[in-house]
């Protein structure tokens, strides 16, 4: 139950957008701020839709539901374009890297997943993880995707090799959010242990530990510039941590 709400906040910060998007009764529903009501609808998933994301253009998005697949959408002509099907259990978390070549996935079957967007394919199953996978993040240059999990870790995969190359541990419960710095240099993570932590991307070493907060780390967010550090609680409050 914890799992799934926190798939669902994530899912409602993630659809914010210029584009406004509203997943309902697993249906996919696309407007622009100019066009309300609804406009364009498209049928697909079977189950509750619970993580969204777009890509760098806008023009597609993905989304992950209960039912177990990873769809993604052209934004522009309200259709699925692919449609990724080998996880076992309930996806929550999907991610494009920069370029649109991958699609990654977290799912609650312990796995996480890479897919060749142009080919339609699984490239590569990262099965590093002895509890459900959280969420799902790539550096800006789409070699590096890191993953978080319920198990307390989280990991840096080659996307290019498939080899899960560090692991982050420190974290004394489930890491609910991972995201790099714009620079690829390190990352941050959101844990129930009520603490964020910073690492090194080079080594996987810990940093720094963010406490302060009284309750569950839901999520993490950088700025732009990758100096400022949100973090969001259970405890009814934001932090601002300063890099």
């Amino acid at each position: 139950v914890r799992a799934c709400v926190r798939a669902c906040v994530r899912a409602c910060v993630r659809a914010c957008a210029c584009v406004c998007m509203c997943v309902y009764m697993v249906c996919l529903r696309v407007c622009t701020l100019h066009n309300a009501p609804w406009g364009l609808s498209t049928q697909g998933h079977t189950g509750e839709v619970i993580t969204l994301s777009f890509d760098q253009s806008g023009r597609y998005v993905a989304t992950g539901s209960f039912d177990g697949t990873v769809k993604v959408w052209d934004v522009r002509q309200s259709r699925c374009v692919r449609d990724f099907a080998e996880h076992t259990n309930e996806i929550s978390s999907v991610a494009i890297n920069f370029d649109n070549s991958l699609v990654a996935s977290g799912s609650m079957d312990m796995r996480a997943k890479l897919w060749d967007f142009a080919g339609g394919r699984c490239i590569s199953t990262l099965d590093v993880h002895q509890d459900e996978v959280l969420d799902v993040t790539f550096d800006y240059t789409g070699r590096r995707l890191a993953t978080a999990s319920s198990d307390n870790t989280a990991w840096i995969h080659d996307t290019r090799t498939g080899r899960s190359v560090e692991k982050l541990e420190g974290h004394t419960d489930e890491v609910s959010k991972i995201i790099f710095n714009p620079q690829g240099t390190c990352l941050v993570t959101a844990s129930t242990d009520n603490t964020a932590r910073i690492w090194d991307a080079s080594d996987g070493s810990c940093l720094q530990v963010l406490e302060g907060h009284n309750s569950e780390v839901f999520t993490v967010a950088l700025n732009y510039d990758g100096d400022t550090i949100l973090s969001g609680s259970k405890d009814n409050t934001c932090r601002i941590w300063k890099c």
